[in-house]
């Protein structure tokens, strides 16, 4: 069924984004703003892969309800690399990429929600319409949230 398709997709897309938030969080830890809120916006893609796998049999597929993890050496490594550079000049601009992946990663998991919410409402599945209406909208503010920093920090990275 096209369906399985589309979760499968959408599974790898929020595990995706989910990793590249806990990446971003430890590359700019000594941002505790960027620490802190990256790692609660990866916290509501970790439950979407939870929530896309529970239904994802019914369509026959069989995604892993574990969101992919970091791992523990190259975090530890990706931490201390960032306490070692602290606020300089170039991490500025490895921030502004940063939250442009990031907002257009969130972006293209947007439009997958989009999709399967358009395809669940014509096909009058409540069970799918249901999840993208729970999960879309958080999707929705990871990608505003990604947007606004990247609008801050691209004043002060810029026109500092």
């Amino acid at each position: 069924m096209k369906f399985g398709l589309v979760l499968r997709e959408l599974h790898r897309s929020e595990n995706d984004l989910a990793h590249h938030l806990l990446v971003v969080s430890e590359r700019h830890k000594v941002d505790h703003e960027i620490y802190h809120l990256a790692r609660d916006l990866s916290r509501w893609s970790q439950q979407h892969v939870r929530d896309i796998a529970a239904l994802a049999g019914n369509y026959g597929e069989d995604l892993d309800p574990e969101p992919r993890s970091e791992a523990g050496l190259m975090e530890t490594l990706r931490e201390k690399g960032s306490e070692m550079v602290g606020r300089r000049p170039e991490t500025g601009m490895l921030l502004l990429r940063d939250l442009r992946e990031l907002y257009l990663q969130a972006s293209g998991v947007s439009a997958d929600w989009e999709l399967l919410a358009q395809a669940a409402q014509g096909k009058k599945d409540q069970e799918l319409l249901g999840l993208a209406e729970k999960c879309h909208p958080q999707t929705i503010r990871q990608m505003k949230w990604a947007n606004g920093k990247l609008k801050e920090s691209a004043t002060q990275v810029l026109v500092s």
